[in-house]
């Protein structure tokens, strides 16, 4: 809309009004000129909003003429030519930018799309290649499935471990007086050493007989009732918690007459009652948290009452059914083992006769060969015959030691052997002294007289501590190779002074124990017919100056001095 326009519409405002003036009606003047006061205002603005329309028509055509200028430095010279060979199809100027789009000739490869890849994937050639690479494979996978079955079936299985009890484990350690083993005199004691007995690594105590049983009087005898002189219940049962906590177990000895001397079960006529007796303290005390117990002359009761011997065994066979007998044969002791079938056998076997290499042989191969060794027991002394050091001379104690923790079973101990505890009458005679009675602590063993006055001998704490470092040491090799443990008994040679035997557990390392018991001539064992290396290492031995750990040995000709033994070890070769 332009000014002319304007002025035209304006006039013919006034004209309209002027002509409503003329009416007959002095009020209908009055709106009418308010009517055209209202159209002038309103063609007023109209003008001013063209006008304004008009300025910013010409402001964007001014920036389009200045967007379409070219920014260099001079403002008066021409753009550039593009570069000789490429061609520039469009450029458009955009302030300071330039957009190019490149012609055909600069497009790059991005591969091919879905229809050209299945085109090519179905030429033959591309087909036969695919079945190719998947024979190929499964040719592969078959190969390997076929190598690994084929290793599985030529590699040497491993043999089935034996079903052993806690008892098969490790050693056992009698505690026959409780007076004498403890300073306290009483059952405290004995808790108070529980830390002591497990670092010799021993798997259960046998303990007692502790309850009152007055001497061949059956009468008189209550088997739930712990004498005075050995403690009371209370301390029984911390003895019982104290040894779990380090995982030793507890047998209670409760052979009736203990005291007496007219056998363990008194006479004939009253076995029977005392045997009725027995099965309910059997439960009394299983019930108390004992693991098993032991019973002298096992063959008596088996043999007078057998349906309550039945019924005893029945009574604890979750425990240990650990029976004693007097028997020095062999096969006296293995028809035992067969009849009574308790879990273990405490014999004479190895006690009666002396050191006599050649019937140990017989006896170890005589009752390995008629029973598994989890049947077997060794032992040299009990409650009743003493202590090591007393039946064996004071050098051959370690020798000792070592036979009975690598034979094939159980070995069991008295209390003190492992520091060379000798009995009062056998330390009399060595000392030159009167009949003597012993009490006992692990670094420190006295003796005090029996008489009236007292008197203390300090044994010599470093041969002890010796003995016992040793005894320590055999039994933990014990519990930790399984070739010690459960592995098979071997008889390599013997003489009349020496003795050597194999103990091989599947693929493990093997462990061969060798002895001379001759008191002064040296010994040459001769194991060259064996399957065995030329040379190996000594594990440990009875003098480690003379033969030290880990020093090496001819086999051909193995040599041990006069009251020397050694085991040693040979390392598995596949």
């Amino acid at each position: 809309m332009n000014t002319e326009e304007t002025n035209v519409e304006m006039k013919d405002a006034q004209n309209i009004s002027a002509e409503q003036k003329d009416g007959p009606d002095a009020a209908a003047d009055v709106g009418a000129d308010a009517a055209a006061d209202a159209a002038a205002d309103a063609a007023r603005a109209a003008v001013d909003a063209d006008a304004t329309e008009a300025d910013v028509s010409e402001a964007d055509l001014d920036q389009e003429e200045q967007e379409k200028q070219p920014m260099t430095a001079d403002g008066d010279r021409p753009p550039e030519a593009p570069p000789e060979g490429r061609e520039e199809v469009d450029a458009e100027k955009n302030g300071s930018v330039k957009l190019k789009i490149l012609d055909e000739a600069e497009e790059t490869f991005t591969g091919l799309n879905k229809e050209e890849l299945l085109r090519v994937a179905g030429t033959p050639g591309w087909v036969r290649t695919r079945w190719a690479l998947l024979l190929v494979f499964w040719l592969g996978w078959l190969g390997m499935l076929v190598g690994a079955v084929l290793i599985l079936l030529q590699a040497p299985r491993c043999r089935e471990l034996p079903a052993t009890s806690w008892w098969n484990q490790g050693p056992l350690y009698q505690i026959g007086n409780i007076h004498a083993f403890t300073d306290t005199h009483n059952l405290k004691g004995v808790e108070q050493k529980m830390t002591s007995l497990s670092q010799l690594k021993v798997k259960g105590l046998v303990v007692g007989p502790i309850h009152v049983a007055p001497p061949d009087e059956a009468i008189s005898l209550r088997f739930e009732e712990i004498s005075p002189e050995a403690g009371n219940l209370e301390q029984f049962k911390g003895v019982i918690q104290a040894a779990r906590r380090k995982g030793i177990s507890v047998v209670l000895d409760l052979t009736p007459n203990y005291q007496g001397s007219s056998g363990p079960w008194f006479s004939r006529n009253s076995i029977t009652n005392v045997a009725e007796r027995l099965k309910s303290a059997l439960v009394f005390w299983l019930n108390q948290g004992v693991d098993g117990v032991q019973l002298s002359g096992v063959e008596q009761l088996a043999s007078t009452v057998p349906a309550l011997w039945a019924d005893i065994r029945a009574i604890v066979q979750n425990g240990l059914l650990l029976g004693v007998t007097e028997s020095s044969s062999a096969d006296r002791v293995s028809a035992l083992l067969s009849s009574t079938e308790v879990d273990l056998l405490i014999s004479k076997v190895l006690t009666a006769g002396g050191p006599e290499p050649a019937r140990y042989a017989h006896t170890v191969q005589r009752l390995y060969s008629n029973h598994t060794q989890t049947k077997l027991a060794w032992n040299l002394g009990g409650r009743d015959d003493g202590h090591l050091a007393s039946l064996v001379p004071p050098a051959h104690v370690k020798l000792y030691q070592l036979l009975l923790l690598t034979l094939p079973g159980t070995p069991v101990f008295s209390y003190g052997d492992e520091i060379g505890l000798m009995d009062g009458v056998r330390a009399a005679q060595l000392a030159n002294r009167p009949a003597l009675r012993f009490c006992s602590t692990v670094t420190q063993t006295f003796w005090e007289s029996s008489g009236k006055g007292l008197f203390v001998i300090k044994e010599d704490q470093t041969d002890r501590l010796s003995l016992r470092n040793f005894f320590r040491s055999v039994s933990e090799l014990r519990g930790k190779q399984r070739s010690l443990l459960h592995g098979d008994f071997l008889l390599l040679s013997n003489s009349s002074s020496s003795l050597a035997y194999l103990r091989v557990w599947d693929q493990n390392d093997r462990y061969l124990a060798a002895f001379n018991w001759g008191p002064e001539e040296e010994a040459v064992l001769q194991t060259s017919e064996a399957a065995l290396p030329r040379h190996a290492a000594v594990a440990l031995s009875t003098n480690s100056s003379a033969l030290p750990a880990g020093s090496s040995v001819d086999l051909t000709e193995l040599r041990l001095g006069p009251g020397q033994a050694a085991l040693i070890k040979l390392p598995h070769t596949g």
